[in-house]
């Protein structure tokens, strides 16, 4: 079958809104201002080597990392995508202090999370990098807060991500499974491509960065350990794969199998990753995949977000790994 015969996004979500919560008109069009910015910063992507849109763009974000052109350039997307339509109340968004509301919108029912541009370290090198975004329905109306983006993981009504690679794709959960869509370019639509999607229990690649290996915990170094041992037998040693791109890392190991951790360090003890717009959502694709998310302690899905920007650590893939990992804390 053609990937232009497969079911669109658009399709996808009308025919199954009546089995997924919060599937409603408002959602879909919701949907399709995420998907429709996510193809304007794909095209950006796609000729970055074209025109002036890499490298620093002379500041830093809330977190104190350096703002790279592209995004600058994505947030102002996505957040312009959102601001037009009339489903979004506000937006909080990684490269902005505080939340983003939109005027005239205090009524609309939804609250969105978002990391614009994940993997921004890697924009000048062309390597896969993505867009993370999760969805809340608000409680009330009137002029939206801060306080009501301190939620817990389990409270989001969607979540997911798109990656730009060597094809760009948009992977999303409302609750009933993981379903990814690939933008098809010759009619620029994203058309269903991975129905489903299954996380396997076990895998064979551990992601983490071990430039930091003398950082971490006694435990995450025993995983480590392990993972590299020499053990035929059990399928051992593991393959190390670590891209630095969240997304992109996520997604090989939700097809292929295989754990990516984030740990806290000496340098970052309460991780790096933020809880709101990256852990969160990625918990939620994850736990409907069949897989795991904690910090070390707790599901990731149970924790409340008390600061927009708030970091934990990260343990998530397959199921199997991530007890492994976490019973060696």
């Amino acid at each position: 079958m053609l990937l232009r015969q497969a079911k669109t996004l658009t399709e996808f979500i009308i025919e199954e809104q009546s089995s997924f919560p919060g599937a409603t008109g408002e959602f879909s069009q919701l949907m399709n201002d995420l998907a429709l910015a996510g193809k304007i910063v794909n095209r950006e992507v796609n000729k970055a080597g074209l025109v002036d849109i890499l490298g620093e763009a002379g500041t830093e974000n809330v977190q104190g990392e350096e703002v790279k052109k592209l995004d600058v350039f994505a947030n102002e997307q996505f957040m312009a995508a959102l601001r037009s339509g009339q489903e979004c109340a506000a937006v909080a968004s990684e490269e902005d202090e505080d939340i983003v509301a939109f005027d005239g919108r205090e009524n609309a029912k939804y609250l969105v999370a978002m990391d614009p541009l994940d993997g921004s370290s890697n924009i000048d090198v062309n390597v896969s990098i993505g867009t993370i975004f999760s969805i809340y329905r608000r409680e009330r109306t009137g002029k939206v807060t801060r306080d009501e983006f301190f939620k817990t993981g389990k409270e989001q009504i969607a979540a997911g991500y798109i990656i730009y690679g060597s094809s760009t794709m948009l992977v999303y959960t409302t609750g009933n499974g993981v379903n990814g869509f690939t933008l098809d370019p010759s009619i620029g639509t994203f058309c269903l491509s991975h129905p489903n999607i299954q996380s396997p229990k076990g895998g064979k690649i551990y992601s983490i960065n071990e430039g930091n290996f003398n950082r971490m915990s006694a435990g995450d170094q025993n995983f480590v350990k392990w993972c590299q041992e020499v053990k035929p037998e059990e399928g051992r040693p593991f393959s190390a794969r670590y891209i630095g791109s969240l997304v992109a890392d996520f997604h090989r190991n939700l097809i292929k199998g295989g754990i990516y951790i984030y740990p806290s360090t000496t340098s970052a003890p309460n991780g790096k990753l933020r809880l709101l717009y990256e852990c969160a959502p990625m918990a939620f694709l994850i736990e409907q995949a069949g897989g795991k998310a904690s910090d070390g302690k707790q599901d990731i899905m149970s924790i409340q977000v008390e600061e927009l920007h708030q970091r934990v650590p990260l343990y998530t893939g397959s199921s199997e790994l991530v007890d492994k990992a976490l019973s060696t804390q």
